[in-house]
C-alpha cells in the first residue's frame, strides 16, 4: 500500500528564497549519479537510451492572468526559450545520468545552432546520428501558460527525411542502446522500432492525442514491439473504451506487458502483466510555473528506474518526483531536474516539520541514490528570454 498524502509548500517570492521542498538547482552537465553503475559491463551497448524525433525551439510565456483575448495585447511576467520537442525527453534522460543518443534534423539557422549546442555541449547528448538540413528552418512553438494550463502555437515544415535519414526516412545509423523511447503515431509504423526490439532494445512507447478521433489500438502497429506503454488517463480511457484510468491500465496489458497511466494531480498507476504487480503513487503538490515537458520528464524518470531494476512503485514515485520538480521552471528541456535537484529536494523535505512519515518512507529509496556531496547551490543552465547573449572576447 502506498500513502495517499502529498508533500506541499509555498511558492517562494524570488529565486534566492526558493525552498528546496519545491524545487532545486539544475544538475551539472556531467551527472553526479550513474543509476546503472552496478549493472554496467564491458559488453554493454554504447548508449543507454536512443530516441528520434523533431527538435523545436520553444518560446514560453508565463505569468499571464488569463487567456489572450482577441483584439487585445497581453503582457507576460515571465519568458523563457529552450530546445523543445524531442529535446525535452533527451535532456531529461541525460540529466538523470543515462547515456543518451538522439537522431534528429536540425534547422540550418541560429535557432538550430543554439539547440544543437545546448544539447550536445550543454547536456552531453550524443548527436552523431543527427543532421543539420541546409536551407531548412527550425520549427518553433510558442507556449502560453496560465491558470495551470497552456496554449501552444507552432510553426514548421517537415524536414526532407529521405535526404537526412535514408532507408524510408528512418535514421540510417541507429546506434545500439539498452532502451529506446518511441513516439507512437496512429496509422504509422516506424521500421526502426521493430528492428530495435528484435536486437534486444527495450522499447518504451509514448503517445500523443489521436487527431483522427479513431482511438483504436490497432492503429498503433508498433505497440506490439514495446515493453511499456505510457499514456495519460484520457488517452488510456479513449483507447480502451473504459471510463476509469485504472481499468484502462489493466485493459492495455492485453496489448503490452507494462502499462503506466498518468493521473494528473492524482499521480500515476501501473500494471505489469508479467508479474501481476500493480502500483499507484500519489502526486507531489507544487506550485507549477510551466507544465511544458512534464510528461516527457515523467517518462524519462520511469525509464531510468526500469533500466536500473527498481521496484514498480519506486519507479512511479521517482518519475512523479522528477516531473513535479520540472514544472517549477521555464520550458520543457531545460526545466528537467538532475541529481543535484533531487538530492536537495530529498534533504530539504525531510527537514520540514509535519511531513507524513508514511509519505517520507515512499521516497526512502533515494537514500541510496542521491549524492552525498557536490550539490550545487543554484542553476547553471535554465531557459532564458533570449537564445544567447553576446559575449566579449
Amino acid at each position: 500500500m502506498t500513502p495517499s498524502s502529498t508533500f506541499t509548500g509555498e511558492e517562494p517570492e524570488c529565486p534566492e528564497d526558493r525552498e528546496y521542498v519545491l524545487g532545486a538547482p539544475h544538475a551539472h552537465p556531467h551527472p553526479q549519479v550513474d543509476p546503472l553503475a552496478r549493472l554496467r559491463t564491458s559488453d554493454d551497448p554504447p548508449w543507454d537510451v536512443y530516441l528520434t524525433g523533431t527538435v523545436f525551439l520553444d518560446i514560453v510565456f508565463t505569468g499571464l492572468d488569463s487567456a489572450p483575448v482577441r483584439g487585445t495585447e497581453s503582457w507576460a511576467r515571465g519568458m523563457g526559450s529552450s530546445p523543445g520537442g524531442v529535446a525535452n525527453m533527451a535532456t531529461a534522460l541525460a540529466r538523470l545520468g543515462l547515456r543518451t543518443s538522439l537522431a534528429a534534423a536540425f534547422g540550418d539557422d541560429h535557432y538550430g545552432d543554439y539547440c544543437w549546442d545546448a544539447l550536445e555541449r550543454g547536456e552531453g547528448i550524443d548527436l552523431s546520428a543527427s543532421r543539420t538540413v541546409p536551407g531548412w528552418h527550425s520549427p518553433v512553438t510558442v507556449s502560453m501558460a496560465y491558470e495551470g494550463e497552456r496554449t501552444m502555437v507552432s510553426h514548421g515544415h517537415e524536414p526532407p527525411l529521405e535526404e537526412v535519414f535514408p532507408q524510408e526516412g528512418t535514421p540510417a545509423c541507429r546506434p545500439r542502446a539498452r532502451a529506446a523511447v518511441a513516439s507512437l503515431t496512429p496509422g504509422r509504423s516506424a521500421p526502426w522500432i521493430a528492428q530495435a526490439a528484435a536486437e534486444g532494445t527495450r522499447v518504451f512507447g509514448d503517445v500523443g492525442w489521436d487527431e483522427t478521433g479513431a482511438w483504436n489500438l490497432t492503429s498503433l502497429p508498433d505497440l506490439k514491439h514495446c515493453e511499456a506503454f505510457l499514456p495519460n488517463a484520457e488517452e488510456a480511457m479513449r483507447y480502451t473504451g473504459t471510463d476509469c484510468p485504472r481499468t484502462a491500465a489493466h485493459a492495455l496489458t492485453e496489448f503490452v506487458p507494462l502499462a503506466v497511466v498518468t493521473l494528473g494531480a492524482e499521480g500515476a498507476y501501473a500494471v505489469d502483466r508479467r508479474t501481476g504487480e500493480t502500483a499507484e503513487v500519489p502526486a507531489i503538490e507544487v506550485e507549477a510555473l510551466d507544465p511544458t515537458g512534464a510528461g516527457d520528464v515523467f517518462v524519462a524518470g520511469f525509464v531510468t528506474g526500469t533500466l536500473a531494476g527498481w521496484p514498480l512503485a519506486d519507479r512511479l514515485a521517482f518519475a512523479g518526483l522528477t516531473a513535479a520538480l520540472s514544472v517549477q521552471e521555464f520550458g520543457g528541456s531545460l526545466s528537467a531536474p538532475g541529481w543535484a535537484e533531487i538530492a536537495a529536494w530529498w534533504r530539504r523535505v525531510q527537514s520540514v516539520e509535519g511531513q507524513d512519515p508514511a509519505a517520507l518512507r515512499r521516497y526512502a529509496f533515494l537514500d541510496d541514490l542521491v549524492p552525498e556531496v557536490g550539490v550545487e547551490p543554484w542553476p547553471r543552465r535554465r531557459a532564458v528570454p533570449t537564445i544567447g547573449f553576446r559575449r566579449t572576447a
